[in-house]
């Protein structure tokens, strides 16, 4: 309780650092990193084929993918032309690993952009008073950069082979479906903005470095002001 109450004794509210780029970034991480694991946690899609019937009604098959794209995990049905059951299959791949880092870097880098707005806007005054603040807030942007660039690429590549794995012409080829012919590709463009929000990410991430930095003891002015010690009295 006592803790509690000194952290709200020491609030104040500063809206300054959000027009300086140390806060703006800050905010502008927060937002796309809320789009980079949105877009990706959140999606479900559809492919399709189509099964040939000479002479009957054609099936439509729709096998349906998302978050996580553990594939195997959801099966579908190929209705047969003669009526008998048919077969269940699976799309085939698992590439849960790499979406879900995506998601995971982008969840902690959203929880850490909202605690250090908190701490810009609210305690700019124990931020600044220390170097241990700066210097700290460095190391993990510094760390976020590289876990976006590692998390962006990998699930880049995942994507790609989602986007092969679920591609109606190669379904229409399985040994399954003798006379298959490919329906409508699945919708990719919240999958394709992802991969973009996480290298926005990333290079947001990296460019707030230098402005972190300019914060630390370890960035000098090449220029300091000269004070009536250093500088001797002024001229008339």
């Amino acid at each position: 309780m006592d803790t509690v109450q000194k952290l709200t004794s020491g609030f104040s509210l500063d809206l300054g650092p959000l027009k300086e780029p140390l806060g703006f970034i800050r905010v502008l991480e927060w937002v796309f990193t809320i789009f980079a694991f949105a877009t990706t946690g959140g999606y479900h899609g559809t492919t399709q084929f189509i099964v040939k019937c000479l002479g009957g009604e054609d099936k439509t098959i729709e096998p349906t993918f998302g978050y996580p794209f553990r594939l195997p995990a959801n099966p579908y049905h190929i209705e047969s032309c003669n009526g008998s059951q048919g077969n269940n299959t699976f799309l085939q791949g698992d590439f849960s690993s790499s979406a879900e880092f995506f998601v995971c870097v982008g969840v902690f880098g959203f929880l850490y952009c909202t605690a250090t707005l908190i701490l810009y806007l609210g305690y700019q005054h124990v931020y600044r008073q220390s170097a241990r603040g700066p210097i700290v807030d460095l190391v993990v942007t510094a760390a976020f950069s590289f876990l976006w660039l590692v998390s962006s690429s990998a699930w880049g590549k995942g994507l790609t082979d989602v986007k092969w794995a679920t591609n109606p012409e190669e379904l229409a080829k399985m040994p399954l479906c003798d006379n298959c012919e490919p329906g409508e590709f699945p919708s990719m463009g919240r999958l394709n903005a992802s991969v973009i929000f996480g290298f926005l990410n990333l290079i947001l991430w990296a460019s707030n470095c230098w402005f972190i930095f300019k914060e630390t003891p370890f960035h000098k002015d090449p220029n300091p002001p000269a004070t009536m010690e250093e500088g001797g009295a002024p001229g008339p």
